[in-house]
């Protein structure tokens, strides 16, 4: 099923290395590996409306009109501690990023996300932002980061995930009225322990090798 404000990034190498990830069987170097490079795909997607000026370049032969991203510099915020994985891809697209954090927690029991930590670029709500977890399951984690930025002045959010379940997808859409959301799949749904399924167990465990 389609969604508006939902792009989906279906490149056949990207299929190729998500299958990859979802393998239990791939060890934890691995799996950073694959989270990193898969960031690197969406992040052209994710990118792809920014906005451009003309620039001269003086090439070996003559001047010529080029293009170069205009406007201030992009902050990528990662969801601790998952999102963390997906930071060094973003940024071999755009070295120039400014990083920011934030850490949120899901309640065991409740699965409500808690807020714990933030650390922002001063400049932030003159910028435009990219938050990154790999995974969007109930998504209450990503709500409240979402609700958090606006609440400090960002106007401009876009939520870059590698793997969504329906449910999350529709809580964050119905939350906010104006963020988009990357994907490289929309997963059938949540088990009762709202896991994703298929999807890539705790993405967390798997890049920082802990249980």
């Amino acid at each position: 099923m389609p969604y508006e404000r939902v792009t989906v990034v279906d490149h056949p190498m990207v299929q190729h290395k998500l299958s990859k990830l979802r393998s239990k069987d791939t060890s934890s170097k691995d799996f950073r590996a694959l989270v990193r490079e898969l960031a690197l795909f969406e992040g052209y997607e994710a990118t792809r409306d920014l906005a451009l000026e003309d620039v001269e370049v003086e090439t070996p032969i003559c001047k010529t009109t080029c293009k170069q991203v205009a406007g201030k510099k992009m902050v990528i915020v990662p969801i601790l501690r998952a999102g963390l994985g997906m930071v060094e891809g973003v940024q071999e697209l755009m070295p120039s990023t400014f990083v920011g954090h934030l850490g949120m927690y899901r309640d065991p029991e409740t699965h409500e996300p808690h807020e714990y930590y933030a650390k922002m670029p001063d400049s932030i709500a003159e910028r435009d932002v990219l938050v990154v977890d790999p995974m969007l399951a109930t998504g209450g984690s990503a709500v409240a980061a979402i609700q958090y930025l606006r609440k400090i002045g960002v106007k401009n959010v876009k939520l870059m995930v590698l793997v969504a379940a329906p449910a999350g997808i529709e809580a964050v859409l119905a939350a906010d009225p104006d963020v988009r959301i990357y994907t490289c799949a929309i997963d059938e749904g949540l088990n009762d322990h709202a896991y994703i399924v298929p999807g890539l167990g705790d993405a967390g465990d798997r890049i920082f090798g802990t249980k």
